[in-house]
Parts: structure tokens; C-alpha cells; sequence
């Protein structure tokens, strides 16, 4: 051993001093210089001779400075603030009975300029500078993929099938009946709210679908935080949410594509690419994917790199081929996860890890990015926030109110009623990536986009203590 050392530090000392000594002779070599390059190297020896001149603490500085700018730095730094920051207000809201994800949302909204970029505006347009927000909306928009995926694994479509018999009359009166209220409100909003040179119709159906959404995934952590899961109120809100979320979406993937249709033929040949392609997915894809992967790979406890390989291949194809037809990648995200083989619970196995990337890393991402674009600085004073809170209004009693009375007509009493109602209230996430469509597709603008927002946030906050409020027995009066 202490000849090896002895050894080691021979060889490294010997060949240490012979690196210096040549770096030395070549500093002493003339570099090459062309006609082309004699100012740059001018310019170059000038920089070089100020460097020498300054302090090292001025030199540090501007090292830190120069690296603190770089583009990857930037990234890094706006991933630490709002996974931080996601996290905290995540788990204040989680000690405050509400589910961590609508902390989340609101963290988004804090780190914008309503919150953040008002109290601290010079950290705030360092962290968040608009020439580094191109990579932070990719990002954003990859976990919003990989969430649509991980929801659409989630929809049990055999257990759809069982309940949609008594899940169809109240899931489509929870769409109807707002989507009429949000349709109407554009009536009196499209003229001061609309963003400049989007059509009536575009506007209005945006409205609709911002009314008539429920956040799924949000509604079932809900259920499970109240232990109401497995009830029969619980398993019917699942099933009313299921069904209408697919509704919604199929919905939205069709007005996205009127929306972008310069004509009625091309809205038409849009919806004609959407059909089909959704055909190919449930009616091709579906059945042949099981034989593909094979059973083996089915039922292994944790998937190859293979499988995994496989499957995230086909969920980029089919979020790349619903872009190229004109809607949303998403839509092809969701389509894939409803098409993946249920055999084995493989589903289960890859929720997990899809889920565990998306919601820690990426989804905050997309929050704090739908936080930038919401502006509360915009309501313009006491009329702003009126039609703020008549727009919460509006979708209070249109969602809660549609849905609570086709519950009570199909049998249920008015308590159940009522709390199922508040239960498909809830928009959340869905809610903000709906909007998000219609702002980039520049059909709304931000001050709309603001408004819808935060009425997404209230709706949600809101769903515990009204499912609590109307889940109370009265008490009757003794006699």
C-alpha cells in the first residue's frame, strides 16, 4: 500500500509539473491570427487587461453575475421557487382540510404578479423573466400531458358502463345547464372581455366549458379525505364525474377545432379527423395493445424499460397526432391512457410512475405558470370584482344546481342531492387547463382569463364545507 502511494504521488506530482511547464512555453507562443479576427483579438486583449485591473471581488461578482444569468441557471432557480413554495402552501392547505393540489393552484397564483410581482418585483423579474418563460411553458405543458395520460388510466371504463344508466341524467345536467349559463353570460361579456379578433362563437363556447367542467381527480382526493369513497354518494359523484369529464373533453376537443377552422369546411374536415382518430385509438389501438405488449409483460410487478419505452411511445404519438389534426396534445395524451390494457392491474404500475414525475416535478410548473398569466391588478376597482363574483355566481348555481335538481328527480333525497351537486362544483385543474387552451389560442383575455381562474379556485375551495354544510341532519323540533 505505501508503495503504491508512494508510486501515485510520483506519477501524478511528475506529470502535474510537466502540464504547467507547457502551459507555460505556450504562453509564450504567438496565436494565430487572420485578417478577419484582428479586431476581435484587440478587443479580446483590451477585456482581458480590464480584467486584470479590477478587484477580485468585483471579478467574483460579475462571474456570479454572468452565471446567474444563464438560461439553465434560470431554470434551475424557477424549479426550486415553485416546488418550494408549491409544497408550503400544499401542505398549509392540506392542515386546513383541503386537498393539496388546490394549495398548489393557489401557490401558482402567489408566485405571479398579483402577489409576488407586487410585493418583490425586482426578485420577481429575475426569477421570472420574460425572456426565460419559452422553456418554463414546455415544461409546464409536458406535465399537463403526463397528467391527462395518468387521468385517463384512472377512468374505469367497464365500471362506467355499469353506472351510466343512473350517472348519465345527472353528468349531462351538470354540462347542459351551465354550459346554457356560461353561453349566456357572453352575451353581455364578449364586447369589453373577448381578446381583440376572437369570434362570438369561439368566445361563447369557451364560456360554456369553463362553466361546465368538473375536476376529477380533484373530486375523488375529496371523497377519499372524507371517507365518503366507497359510499353510495361517493361512488355516484365518481361516476356522474366520469361520465361528464369524458363529455367535457370530447366537447372541448371539438370546439377547439371549430375554434381553429379558418371556414366551415375546415371545421368540418377538423371534426372528421377527430372522429376517426378516436375511432382508430378505441377500436384498434385498444384491442391489439394487450397482444402487443403480451401477457407476460402484463403481469410483471414492475414493468421492463421496454414496456415503458412502448407505452410512453404511444402516448407521444397520439399527443402528436391530435396536435397535428388542430386540437390539443392532451386530448391524445388522455385517449392514451384510456387505451391502455387493464389486465394485471398494469394500469395501477404505471400511474405510479406516471404520476409521481408529473405531480412533483411538472404539474406545479404548469401552476405557477397559470399564476404569471393571472393578473388580479387588472379588475379595474368594485366593477371588476362584482362581475368577478356574479361570474362565480352564475357557475355556483348552474353546475351545483343543475346537477342537485336531476339528482333529485332520478330518487335521491335533497341532502344527497344537494352534496352531489357541490361535489360536481369542483373544477381545479381541469378547470385551468381549459382556459389555458382558450388563452393561447388567444380567445380570452387576461382579464377574463384572470376572472375564470380564480372562480376555478373558489368552486374548488368551496366543495368541502358545502359537501359538510348539506351532509348535516336537521334537527327536528320536538313537539
Amino acid at each position: 500500500m505505501k508503495r503504491t502511494a508512494q508510486l501515485y504521488f510520483f506519477v501524478v506530482s511528475v506529470m502535474g509539473l510537466s502540464i504547467f511547464f507547457m502551459l507555460h512555453l505556450g504562453s509564450q507562443v504567438a496565436p494565430p491570427v487572420s485578417p478577419m479576427s484582428t479586431k476581435f483579438v484587440a478587443h479580446s486583449t483590451e477585456h482581458l487587461a480590464d480584467i486584470g485591473d479590477s478587484s477580485f471581488s468585483a471579478s467574483v461578482k460579475s462571474s456570479l453575475q454572468e452565471n446567474a444569468n444563464d438560461p439553465l441557471s434560470r431554470l434551475f432557480l424557477q424549479l426550486f421557487v415553485v416546488i418550494a413554495v408549491s409544497y408550503a402552501v400544499g401542505w398549509i392547505f392540506t392542515r386546513c382540510g383541503q386537498p393539496a393540489v388546490v394549495g398548489e393552484m393557489m401557490a401558482g397564483v402567489l408566485l405571479g404578479p398579483s402577489i409576488f410581482g407586487l410585493l418583490a418585483p425586482n426578485a420577481f423579474q429575475f426569477v421570472f423573466a420574460p425572456s426565460s418563460l419559452g422553456a418554463l411553458r414546455l415544461f409546464s405543458q409536458i406535465g399537463v400531458c403526463l397528467f391527462m395520460f395518468a387521468v385517463g388510466m384512472e377512468m374505469d371504463m367497464t365500471d362506467l358502463r355499469r353506472k351510466a344508466h343512473t350517472a348519465v341524467a345527472v353528468s349531462y345536467s351538470s354540462i347542459v345547464v351551465p354550459y346554457f349559463f356560461g353561453v349566456l353570460l357572453a352575451l353581455f361579456l364578449y364586447g369589453r372581455f373577448a381578446q381583440p379578433g376572437a369570434s362570438f362563437t369561439g368566445f361563447a363556447l369557451f364560456m360554456g366549458i369553463s362553466m361546465s367542467i368538473t375536476a376529477f381527480p380533484v373530486l375523488v382526493r375529496i371523497l377519499q379525505d372524507r371517507g365518503i369513497f366507497k359510499t353510495s354518494l361517493g361512488s355516484t359523484a365518481v361516476a356522474c364525474a366520469a361520465v361528464g369529464d369524458v363529455t367535457a373533453w370530447g366537447m372541448l376537443a371539438f370546439v377547439v377545432a371549430i375554434a381553429r377552422a379558418t371556414s366551415v369546411g375546415g371545421a368540418a374536415f377538423s371534426l372528421g379527423l377527430v372522429l376517426v382518430f378516436i375511432a382508430l385509438m378505441l377500436f384498434v389501438i385498444k384491442p391489439k395493445l394487450p397482444s402487443w405488449l403480451g401477457q407476460p409483460a402484463l403481469e410483471r410487478p414492475d414493468p421492463s424499460k421496454a414496456v415503458l419505452a412502448a407505452v410512453i411511445g404511444v402516448a407521444l404519438v397520439s399527443a402528436l397526432s391530435t396536435q397535428l389534426i388542430g386540437i390539443h396534445a392532451l386530448f391524445g395524451a388522455f385517449l392514451a391512457g384510456i387505451v391502455m390494457p387493464t389486465a394485471g392491474g398494469f394500469r395501477d404500475k404505471l400511474v405510479v410512475r406516471v404520476e409521481n414525475l408529473s405531480s412533483v416535478l411538472l404539474l406545479p410548473l404548469f401552476f405557477a405558470f397559470i399564476g404569471l398569466r393571472t393578473h388580479i391588478g387588472l379588475f379595474n376597482g368594485a366593477r371588476g370584482w362584482l362581475i368577478c363574483l356574479v361570474i362565480i355566481g352564475v357557475a355556483t348555481a348552474g353546475k351545483l344546481g343543475g346537477s342537485a335538481l336531476a339528482a333529485r328527480l332520478t330518487g335521491m333525497d335533497w341532502r344527497e342531492s344537494l352534496q352531489l351537486g357541490a361535489l360536481m362544483n369542483t373544477r381545479g385543474l381541469m378547470e385551468l387547463i381549459a382556459l389555458n387552451i382558450g388563452y393561447d389560442m388567444g380567445i380570452l383575455s387576461q382579464r377574463i382569463f384572470t376572472m375564470l381562474v380564480i372562480m376555478a379556485l373558489v368552486t374548488t375551495v368551496m366543495t368541502g364545507p358545502l359537501v359538510a354544510f348539506f351532509g348535516r341532519k336537521r334537527r327536528i323540533p320536538a313537539a
